[in-house]
């Protein structure tokens, strides 16, 4: 099998000639990763104690300084230097006790909500109005102003699983702007289906958010197997569904969070570092582990393989960003603070745990040879050369601001929307093997970059 692997990936690399050049170039790098892959235990290691230790981390909260404490200890007992906890002001919502909807008529029957990272208040009373259904964001945004005046909207989509996560840009909108649009034309409130493809009874957390001049509203996300419920009901009520909605989140003002950071130290200081970045916290209905604890472990966890190898030339600098979640606040915080410190290339885990099956970078013209090189290196871990032009994560800011190099090692996405956001996403939906496989290729990728003498430019 191994064998065919290979076969097969060689297909796609420039010549056959490019993969031997990287294995003679980086001997000692491709060893780690090949052990990496076989028995790391790093990368477990971070998620399984940072879940079963701190569990939930909602950003600006207690439970995510307790879960930066944690990564920081973590850092410090697994040598790296220059551990630190920047912090940074944010302003901080959470979610509250109390979620409850209802429809009251024609078909009376409790539906299972949460409330959406932005949402305001209906009060412990709650909200009774009309529902008006609208199958996507395109259709509510073609409803008269006003048309929605004293009443609920629902908004639906029709997410699929894909292996590269595409339809989460097609449905997001229903969650990132469906509220505040709806709030633009006279809603009450908004209840939506959630954000995702299982068909659990687990609502969808995640952030909303309201344009200006429009002030919050109630937002919620109901479970799909309930979404899909009320949808039925449309289709055969003869007259106006009412629904009771519940939801009472608070803000708490302005509170502290803080981006935890650790460094391989580089054998020469004056060349830019490499970043590797995650992100801390986590909603607050699941442990994070998906969503980004095994993305901190499989990062950190291929730095220290690397320093194994014998220490790289550049620094490679660890970044596990504080609230990401609620608003990239520790990305733009930590961008903020280190926009004067060039760093050579940035990438980002936070898609999960299951296999990397493809590598783009945003230097495939501007360098050519560097490209090529980690895309033969990785083939033999099952990794394709993308076409595309990687744009990076969300807490690696940084890498944008400065235009500088960027690599994406995109993950199999096909399971990640029945997780995300969701009570389900626990340590026991992360997969040893594939956790490992991610280690290897983060290990073969940062062996290379953190040992190029030469400028890693992006386009």
């Amino acid at each position: 099998m191994r064998t065919l692997v290979l076969a097969l990936a060689a297909a796609s690399l420039p010549t056959l000639a490019a993969a031997q050049t990287v294995a003679s170039e980086t001997p000692a790098a491709a060893a780690s990763a090949d052990a990496a892959l076989e028995s790391d235990t790093l990368a477990w290691d971070f998620v399984e104690g940072i879940t079963t230790e701190v569990g939930p981390r909602q950003a600006g909260t207690e439970a995510e300084k307790r879960g930066r404490d944690w990564a920081v200890a973590w850092l410090k007992a697994n040598g790296f230097a220059n551990v630190a906890d920047e912090p940074f002001e944010m302003e901080t919502w959470v979610p509250g006790e109390l979620h409850r909807a209802e429809i009251v008529s024609p078909f009376p029957q409790p539906l299972v909500v949460q409330p959406l990272g932005g949402s305001a208040s209906t009060g412990p009373e709650g909200i009774t109005a009309e529902v008006v259904e609208f199958a996507n964001v395109a259709a509510l945004e073609a409803a008269p102003a006003g048309s929605l005046n004293g009443k609920i909207a629902y908004i639906g989509h029709a997410m699929t699983p894909t292996q590269d996560g595409s339809q989460y840009g097609f449905a997001g909108p229903t969650r990132w702007v469906g509220a505040g649009i709806a709030a633009s034309k006279g809603a009450v409130a908004t209840v939506i289906k959630s954000v995702g493809t299982d068909r659990h009874r687990n609502p969808h957390a995640g952030g909303t958010s309201f344009p200006e001049g429009v002030a919050a509203t109630p937002a919620g996300a109901l479970s799909i197997p309930d979404a899909l419920n009320l949808e039925r009901m449309f289709d055969r009520a003869e007259g106006p569904i009412t629904m009771k909605l519940t939801l009472e989140p608070r803000e708490l003002g302005t509170t502290t969070s803080g981006n935890v950071v650790g460094e391989i130290v580089g054998r020469d200081p004056s060349l830019p570092p490499v970043l590797v970045a995650c992100h801390i916290d986590s909603w607050w209905n699941g442990t994070g582990a998906i969503d980004d604890g095994a993305g901190c472990g499989i990062v950190a966890a291929a730095a220290k393989h690397v320093a194994a190898a014998g220490q790289p030339l550049r620094t490679i600098r660890v970044l596990m960003a504080g609230a990401e979640e609620t608003g990239l606040w520790g990305s733009r915080a930590y961008s903020a603070a280190h926009i004067d410190e060039p760093i050579a290339v940035g990438l980002e885990s936070d898609f999960g745990a299951d296999r990397i099956w493809q590598f783009e970078s945003n230097f495939r013209e501007s360098n050519p040879d560097l490209h090529a090189r980690i895309a033969a290196a990785v083939a033999r871990f099952g990794v394709s050369n993308g076409t595309g032009v990687a744009t990076g994560g969300a807490d690696i800011n940084i890498a944008r601001d400065q235009k500088t190099a960027i690599i994406d090692l995109q993950q199999d996405g096909t399971r990640y929307f029945d997780l995300h956001h969701t009570p389900d996403d626990t340590l026991d939906k992360v997969d040893p093997v594939q956790l490992r496989q991610n280690v290897a290729v983060w290990t073969q990728v940062v062996g290379i970059l953190a040992n190029e003498p030469g400028p890693i430019k992006g386009e």
